[in-house]
């Protein structure tokens, strides 16, 4: 079996973007992004190790932030494109800000979304990583049961439009208890880029939305700590780009616009 994410090339002209979702959720967020992104680049969609059609291997390594961005220099590599821009959303925001942090030379420019786990303080991520093992072994227990009863399951989403909603939950029957309790264990509590971001070369672009509050702190932090970064606000909460799509979508179009591939 497979030990590398899935990813597809949607139709486009331009540069290439990748495109990273976040916890629990899965290519189906983009539904409403695709056809209008694909006006000015080449939207390429990835799903995390456990959800969609990704496998849920073993290895606690491939599913840490290293991994990751092994992972996401794969899907560049086979593209065959020098440079390209990356998009992430929740926790994928936090993947993708590393994979540019790490590899800056390849990237124009990187977009991010609200992410809460991304932006984890010290003592934050110290406390899920105390938790992890006990959340990983009630899903593995429990099965989808248990995945369902987790706050950020798409069926406790209130604001999104109908047919993303129902396309989300169908993915949601997709997701693997191995595959999402090793997200527990090793991704979540490692993905926090906040010291990271101070040393940003990047072009970079917050999308963010103002409804959810919880992030505002982290709004704030960004502001005043990351280097080269552009913010927009957006009238939506969490699933900015779901429930604000024709905001986002202008936003990235702007954005990409400012700085070309090289």
């Amino acid at each position: 079996m497979s030990e590398h994410i899935f990813w597809e090339e949607h139709a486009g002209q331009g540069p290439h973007l990748l495109l990273v979702h976040g916890f629990l959720s899965s290519r189906a967020q983009w539904l409403d992004n695709l056809d209008v992104l694909g006006d000015f680049c080449r939207p390429v969609v990835a799903e995390l190790f456990g959800h969609g059609r990704s496998p849920s291997p073993l290895s606690p390594a491939l599913y840490g932030p290293a991994g990751y961005i092994e992972e996401f220099e794969r899907i560049r590599t086979t593209l065959g494109v020098q440079q390209w821009y990356v998009l992430g959303y929740s926790l994928g925001a936090g993947l993708t800000i590393r994979y540019a942090q790490t590899h800056p030379d390849k990237v124009c420019g990187h977009l991010f979304t609200n992410s809460s786990s991304g932006f984890a303080d010290a003592h934050t991520a110290l406390a899920w990583q105390s938790q992890s093992e006990e959340s990983a072994r009630r899903i593995l227990d429990g099965s989808l049961e248990s995945i369902e009863r987790i706050s950020v399951h798409p069926r406790n989403a209130k604001r999104l439009p109908k047919h993303i909603h129902t396309a989300l939950l169908e993915d949601a029957k997709l997701l693997n208890p191995l595959g999402i309790a090793n997200t527990l264990r090793y991704t979540n509590p490692a993905v926090s880029v906040r010291k990271l971001v101070q040393n940003n070369h990047v072009p970079a672009l917050l999308i963010s939305g103002i409804r959810e509050q919880r992030f505002a702190k982290h709004v704030a932090y960004i502001r005043s700590q990351m280097p080269n970064v552009q913010i927009v606000e957006v009238d939506a909460g969490h699933g900015v780009n779901m429930e604000e799509a024709k905001a986002f979508n202008e936003a990235v179009r702007t954005f990409l616009n400012q700085f070309p591939t090289r």
